[in-house]
């Protein structure tokens, strides 16, 4: 069979978002953005996608519209030379706004198979006083509409405030002639599984002699973005199977410098900067620092976004540590009861393997000199540390996956025509979806976890083949996760992109 063009115009009142929108589709700037209205003087064709077998899915940016009872009026003399000569010539060099108008209507008359019509949701329906002359426009042109709600708020604005707009505007449409389905799709912040509810749309809107080269299209599209997602989700395992597996070792300076180095923490002292320990912690948390800037550009870039990662994007994190220092049983007896005597009330942990500064400092319970000299027997025998070694601690590593899935949200659910991509803190829905499903799968990761302890008990750092060996249970980890975010947030969308 021949290769078909299936052509998607976008169209909208003049200055709510087209050419916006159309650079978060198409993952590439297009056109001029600006908050003026008519800057989209010409309509232009961009091909979104193109399947193995030569179709093509085109995009046409056009101009807004503008006065559209004029429109609806001057649609009504196609064919007839005075109008024609009105449109071509008059309108255009003593009423360009008009003009313009009419070039998008002209677009969807000869190029569209499917018409995308976008709304500024922000406004009440009831407040667009345009909308029922372009409604009357497009019903005259007899194309297949599916109405866009742009400008719906910041991503993970409430799920039931974002609901009520979507049913307000279909309520407003339902009777509209012509509006095949009224779908929420902000160019600054929807989530790319959301696309994939706009091609079910438009698989069912699509002239019948099309739906063949279409569902091609379609499944074309979804292996781009499975791909994306795929190359993701390993750059994120990546990322914590590297540093659950880094440490660095740290010259032993017996109990005093351990307490020197507690003392630090609670803010006792000031502490010496200098110090072997913290020189090894700061060792660590630098890699750390420039691994998840890195991969966050990864990120950003598979994506189709510009920008990069800050200074922010570590912020809190880089400040946990964990240090695992092997002790003797009498100097664990000793340092247990200073904890427990001159530091009374005050919590360490030593049950990953030395004591834990850091996040695992509150983790564990009030300890004695005599169970800190037998938890020293034990973790010293199995984890075989003959040297101080700094590393990550649990805590660390939990902080670091949710901190992962946030900020693939946060990529995620960046348009293109919003700008270069910039860290920002996640809204609460986000927050709460990651700590819902870690919960869920809480044991699986405690023994990841465990995992890792065994791999950091080896004699010698960490191989690359250790780090791969790690990785694969955490893609597939991860990439569950995801998957349950992405059902809790979008149920619908992300059955149909994700499969």
């Amino acid at each position: 069979m021949a290769p078909t063009t299936i052509a998607l115009s976008l169209v909208s009142h003049t200055n709510v978002g087209k050419t916006t929108l159309a650079r978060t589709l198409l993952g590439r700037d297009i056109g001029e953005v600006r908050d003026a209205a008519h800057v989209t003087e010409a309509a232009e064709a961009h091909v979104l996608v193109e399947s193995a077998a030569g179709d093509r899915l085109m995009l046409w940016d056009t101009p807004g519209f503008g006065d559209s009872l004029r429109l609806a009026k001057r649609l009504a003399l196609a064919g007839n030379p005075i109008g024609w000569f009105l449109s071509e010539v008059w309108d255009r060099w003593r009423d360009r706004a008009f003009w313009s108008s009419q070039r998008a209507l002209r677009n969807v008359l000869e190029q569209a198979d499917v018409v995308l019509y976008l709304v500024n949701a922000s406004e009440a329906p009831e407040d667009a006083g345009y909308l029922d002359a372009e409604l009357r426009v497009l019903a005259l042109i007899g194309k297949p509409v599916i109405v866009l709600l742009n400008q719906l708020g910041p991503a993970g604005a409430a799920a039931d405030g974002e609901a009520q707009q979507v049913e307000r505007w279909a309520a407003r449409l339902h009777a509209a002639k012509g509006v095949h389905a009224v779908l929420p799709l902000d160019a600054f912040t929807r989530c790319w599984v959301q696309e994939g509810v706009l091609w079910q749309a438009v698989a069912s809107a699509v002239p019948v002699a099309h739906r063949l080269a279409f569902k091609r299209l379609r499944a074309a599209w979804h292996e781009r973005q499975v791909a994306t997602w795929r190359a993701a989700m390993a750059e994120l395992a990546r990322r914590l199977a590297r540093a659950a597996l880094d440490r660095e070792v740290a010259t032993s300076q017996g109990w005093r410098g351990s307490l020197r180095a507690l003392g630090t923490l609670l803010g006792l002292h000031d502490g010496d900067t200098g110090s072997a320990s913290e020189r090894a912690m700061a060792e660590l948390a630098g890699r750390l620092d420039a691994d998840v800037r890195a991969s966050t550009d990864v990120l950003i870039r598979l994506h189709g976004l510009d920008g990069g990662a800050g200074d922010e994007v570590l912020g809190r994190l880089a400040r946990h540590y964990a240090l695992r220092q092997p002790l003797n049983e009498g100097r664990a007896a000793l340092w247990g009861g200073l904890v427990t005597g001159a530091l009374a009330g005050l919590k360490a942990d030593i049950a990953t393997g030395g004591l834990t500064l850091g996040g695992g400092l509150l983790a564990g319970g009030v300890i004695g000199a005599l169970t800190a000299a037998g938890a020293a027997h034990g973790v010293n025998r199995v984890r075989g540390l003959d040297q101080p070694v700094v590393a990550w601690d649990r805590s660390v590593l939990d902080g670091l996956l949710a901190a992962a899935l946030l900020g693939y949200l946060a990529v995620a659910h960046h348009g293109r025509g919003r700008g270069a991509w910039v860290a920002q803190d996640p809204p609460a829905a986000w927050t709460a979806a990651v700590t819902q499903v870690l919960a869920e799968r809480a044991s699986d990761i405690a023994a990841l976890w465990q995992q890792r302890e065994a791999l950091l008990a080896q004699a010698s750092a960490p191989s690359k083949r250790d780090t791969d060996t790690l990785q694969q249970p955490l893609q597939a980890l991860i990439g569950d996760l995801c998957v349950r975010l992405l059902q809790r947030l979008y149920p619908e969308a992300s059955a149909v992109a994700l499969g």
